[in-house]
């Protein structure tokens, strides 16, 4: 009969783990309590998996539903993804104002990139739904920014959401689950973030994009439950 090993007490080997920065940020939050730190870091590991898991959710639905409006409002003689004339390929030029004065941005540069990336992974056979899965939250997220209004949102993305519903009041809800998600992703702490308010945008983001998907989430997600156990 074999017995488990001992759990093995916070010692230096934990801030070699981590990292002796990382370790500081909990070792911070615990008021100097090694143990105390490592159980933050588990609990912030926790919380990490749960918030990813409901963006995740948050993220398919998102796409989708841009995708399902372009497909049904664009008219162009190519695939929204392929034509040159498509508001997510076209050239989109913005003046941006520097520390070293004025400069002209395409807006749409790393939008053509990213889905020349995707359809460079597959081939140029894929099918439309194949590339749309391989681009990430951090496209579609700037899709619905001010700079973006005229050529995508009133013709297109608007319709991804109830009739009336205003660009503003979720580009930055989605703007800030951008900023959620890649912090999550790289498993950067989350102690100091809204984590509560951020799922409230997701669910009412969610909601426009269909109510039953918002209850799924609501029903399902850990990160209430998580956000109490905090050590």
């Amino acid at each position: 009969m074999t017995h488990a090993s001992p759990v093995p007490a916070p010692g230096p080997w934990v801030e070699n783990w981590l990292s002796p920065a990382r370790h500081a940020i909990y070792l911070t939050a615990a008021s100097g309590d090694p143990a105390r730190a490592l159980a933050l870091y588990e609990w912030n590991t926790s919380l990490t998996c749960a918030v990813l898991r409901d963006l995740s959710h948050f993220e398919i639905a998102l796409r989708n539903a841009y995708a399902a409006a372009l497909d049904a409002t664009w008219n162009g003689t190519g695939h929204w993804l392929e034509d040159p004339a498509s508001p997510l390929r076209a050239p989109l030029i913005r003046v941006k104002k520097g520390p070293r004065g004025t400069r002209r941005v395409d807006m749409n540069d790393k939008t053509r990139k990213a889905i020349d990336s995707a359809r460079t992974r597959y081939g140029r056979s894929a099918p439309p739904g194949k590339v749309i899965a391989e681009l990430s939250l951090g496209m579609w997220r700037y899709l619905s920014t001010s700079a973006h209004e005229k050529t995508l949102w009133v013709p297109h993305l608007h319709h991804a959401f109830p009739p009336g519903t205003n660009r503003a009041t979720v580009d930055q809800p989605i703007g800030d689950l951008h900023e959620l998600r890649n912090r999550a992703a790289h498993w950067e702490p989350l102690l100091n973030v809204p984590v509560a308010v951020r799922m409230k945008d997701l669910l009412t983001v969610a909601g426009l994009l269909g109510p039953d998907l918002t209850a799924y989430i609501q029903h399902s997600s850990r990160v209430d439950a998580l956000l109490t156990q905090r050590p």
